[in-house]
């Protein structure tokens, strides 16, 4: 398979800095519009990936997101939400970057070229052969990455990948590869642009289909949120209220009584 490296190519935009706010919006929003296309093209890898994703988290396993930089913290935001989102252990699907938690803010020197420290990482967790392990790069070529994918396919751990570029080593190195390829960027080599954009579309379909499968929705609901604000109390009633026969102020009274609306929805209808 041959490796081209799109996200470096030349823009086709010259001399940005000649441009109005309203050039530079206009033209970002047009290659935007471009992401979306891509993703589509690449759902049949997806669908790979999340299958087996699935697969594993029904034996018991997690999932880990690894990378550096923006990949890395975009990894972290996905895990992140899980938690609130569907209600599930913070140690369930798990993001982990090239630097430790400082990098999430301030980059960190080097880090990202460490082929040997995302295994360390990765240990600290008890990794096992029931958990999956997705390694994400916008160029595909990141040492962290790839050294993290590859001594987890040494340890009989399934591998996954997200990038934006065809054949390149990450691609090559994980079993259930995902390629995105966006193209080159509005500013050349600025992969936090239409590559971060299209790896935070996957993640988000990514986490999102396979909680929907683990049954952690029920109908379009959220039924397994976390309640830590009083936007989502509020939200939370109103489902119940949805789901069962009561007013306001019954539906407060359950979800207060039983702390999610699965459950409160599920303790009315048995009884």
């Amino acid at each position: 398979m041959t490796f081209t490296k799109t996200t470096e190519q030349s823009s086709k935009y010259e001399h940005l800095e000649t441009m109005s706010v309203e050039e530079l919006l206009s033209n970002i929003n047009q290659e935007d519009k471009t992401v979306p296309l891509a993703v589509e093209k690449a759902l049949p890898q997806i669908e790979t990936l999340v299958t087996e994703i699935v697969a594993k988290m029904k034996l018991g396993g997690r999932l880990f997101y690894i990378g550096a930089g923006t990949s890395g913290r975009i990894g972290i935001l996905d895990a992140s939400e899980c938690p609130p989102t569907f209600g599930v252990p913070f140690d369930l699907v798990i993001g982990i970057i090239a630097g430790g938690d400082t990098a999430i803010r301030k980059a960190v020197e080097n880090a990202e070229d460490n082929a040997t420290q995302a295994w360390i990482d990765l240990k600290a967790f008890d990794i096992n052969k029931n958990d999956i392990v997705v390694g994400i790069a916008a160029s595909g070529t990141t040492p962290y990455v790839i050294g993290g994918l590859q001594a987890c396919n040494e340890n009989n751990i399934t591998t996954g990948s997200i990038s934006c570029n065809v054949g390149s080593p990450l691609s090559q190195t994980a079993k259930f590869p995902v390629e995105v390829i966006v193209g080159p960027e509005f500013i050349t080599g600025s992969s936090r642009m239409k590559a971060g954009t299209a790896q935070k579309m996957v993640l988000n379909m990514i986490s999102t289909t396979t909680m929907i499968q683990l049954g952690k929705v029920k109908g379009n609901k959220m039924v397994d949120m976390q309640l830590s604000n009083s936007k989502l109390v509020d939200r939370g009633v109103k489902m119940i209220m949805g789901e069962i026969p009561v007013s306001y102020e019954q539906a407060a009274d359950l979800l207060k009584k039983h702390g999610s609306v699965r459950k409160a929805v599920d303790n009315f209808t048995a009884q």
